[in-house]
């Protein structure tokens, strides 16, 4: 068994799962779908929580009691839990850029490569956490700040380089696109072979450094955005992982109590050899997945990291069918966009939902007028 959800609480437990799956699945549809929704989640409640924290900290700093007592200031005051929310909060933020191509850098080239390195940073932090179990408690267990028992060991070592395995795997970082009434930014050549790595990689952390919350956050917070990215938002996969993170993250910080300590809590059976058995499995699919990334990459005589791998797939194919049109597009495109702006858009959005192999945006020299919009 990996999770202790067969006891007298288990009909909560099991409840409790499936609330927050489908409540993250219909909050990352109101986020996703309009402007409003993504600014209130990520500048209204991130604002929000944000001044919350900062008066329970200020709280327990000056020794008032009811602050020292507070679940935020007891249960998720730890390095790790306050890097996890804002990163994951800045990776919401700049794909809202992207797909509405707020201002000049929501619309350069280079901040195409923004998905990647905020995704890599994201998973650096959850790696160095591992690491940091490994180092503090090799062989026995340590208590975090946070009064969780903690194992390390190999399982440690072992998920960690997964995870590094796994920032390798993501490739194509300037194939970035926008989907019809932009409602999403599309990253199509991140297919199922980076997710179900991802995926085995990040369950195995919860597992290993979260056993207190890894019955929501390694399951639930894991497939909501996966059901969404395989069945009807395909190439969003990315859009739709930081923004459940963001928002569950948010409302661990305000009400950690939830996962630690109410009717619907379940713990993992913190097991240093279940860790390792799902460490390993965590390490081999990640080097299935790179193995098969570099492999596609030289088949197709390309740079796995500059240009897209997974062209002529039908993931990659059906998530690039999703892209606006390119009228909408231009009718939607801010109007402080150069000529060069709407250059790279176009070249981008004109290519065909098969993909073209090995194709890399070479900005040229243009006195053609910005289309007008309507």
């Amino acid at each position: 068994m990996l999770f202790d959800v067969y006891g007298p609480n288990a009909l909560y437990q099991w409840l409790g799962l499936a609330m927050v799956l489908v409540l993250l699945i219909l909050l990352n549809e109101f986020a996703r779908r309009t402007k409003f929704g993504g600014c209130f989640m990520f500048f209204g409640v991130c604002g929000a929580m944000t001044v919350y924290c900062l008066a329970v900290e200020i709280g327990a700093a000056a020794g008032a009691e009811w602050a020292l007592a507070n679940p935020t200031h007891t249960d998720m005051n730890s390095w790790f839990h306050y890097a996890k929310v804002y990163a994951a909060t800045a990776g919401c933020i700049g794909f809202m850029m992207l797909k509405y191509s707020w201002g000049k850098i929501g619309r350069s080239h280079w901040f195409k490569a923004f998905p990647f390195v905020i995704v890599a940073i994201n998973i650096l932090i959850a790696v160095v956490s591992d690491f940091e179990s490994a180092f503090r408690a090799w062989g026995t267990t340590w208590v975090s700040t946070e009064g969780v028992t903690l194992y390390g060991g190999w399982h440690n070592v072992f998920n960690g380089i997964a995870g590094l395995l796994n920032i390798a795997c993501m490739t194509g970082w300037f194939g970035i696109y926008i989907s019809k009434k932009r409602q999403d930014m599309l990253w199509p050549d991140m297919t199922w072979v980076f997710i179900i790595a991802y995926d085995l990689w990040n369950f195995c952390y919860t597992y290993n450094c979260l056993p207190t919350h890894s019955w929501y956050c390694g399951v639930a917070l894991l497939l909501a955005p996966t059901i969404a990215g395989l069945l009807w938002n395909k190439g969003g996969w990315i859009q739709n992982r930081a923004f459940t993170l963001s928002m569950w993250c948010m409302f661990c910080q305000m009400v950690p109590m939830f996962a630690n300590d109410s009717i619907f809590a379940a713990n993992s059976v913190n097991n240093p050899n279940v860790n390792l058995a799902v460490s390993l499995i965590a390490l081999l699919a990640n080097v299935a997945a790179l193995a098969y990334i570099m492999y596609r990459a030289k088949k197709l005589g390309v740079n796995p990291y500059k240009q897209e791998v997974f062209v002529g797939t039908k993931d990659f194919q059906k998530a690039m069918e999703r892209r606006a049109d390119t009228p909408y597009l231009l009718e939607t495109e801010p109007s402080s966009a150069t000529a060069a702006d709407i250059a790279e858009m176009v070249a981008y959005n004109d290519l065909p939902a098969e993909g073209t192999p090995g194709f890399v945006y070479v900005a040229v020299e243009t006195d053609v007028e910005t289309p007008q919009r309507k």
